[in-house]
């Protein structure tokens, strides 16, 4: 039972933080790119981060489904990139099915995908090795 809500909680704060991500990224990208001169109200940060929480809740799952016997160490840059595009499109081919969205809105949201899951990987690593440094064991043994 513990490990199904750690999974949970894990699958919520990596939602979350593919929220903030999309949310902010996105929406400061989106306010150079389509809104210049401010015209439209702020809404990018709400439209874009709500699907990046179920974005990343959705990477947890493929994830934890497709790797489960693999520790994020065990794990390539590359092959997260693919599951977070497949993530990615799996959102936008529900989009296109749920709500009429265009076909091609699985693109954006697949290469969203894949530069999110290779920035979750990268914060994975980055605060693995802190914990490892806190210990005092070394890095090169490790790798």
């Amino acid at each position: 039972m513990r490990q199904w809500l750690r999974r949970i909680r894990g699958a919520f704060v990596v939602g979350l933080t593919w929220a903030l991500a999309w949310g902010l990224g996105g929406g400061a990208v989106m306010e150079v790119i389509v809104d210049p001169r401010g015209r439209i109200a702020d809404i990018w940060p709400m439209v874009l981060g709500i699907p990046g929480f179920f974005a990343g809740v959705l990477f947890s799952v493929v994830l934890a489904v497709a790797e489960r016997r693999r520790r994020f160490d065990e794990l390539s840059l590359p092959r997260f990139g693919i599951w977070g595009a497949a993530a990615g499109a799996a959102l936008g081919g529900l989009g296109v099915v749920l709500f009429g969205l265009g076909g091609l809105i699985v693109v954006p949201l697949a290469l969203l995908g894949a530069v999110s899951a290779c920035g979750s990987l990268a914060l994975a690593r980055k605060g693995e090795d802190r914990e490892l440094l806190g210990t005092g064991k070394d890095l090169e043994t490790r790798r």
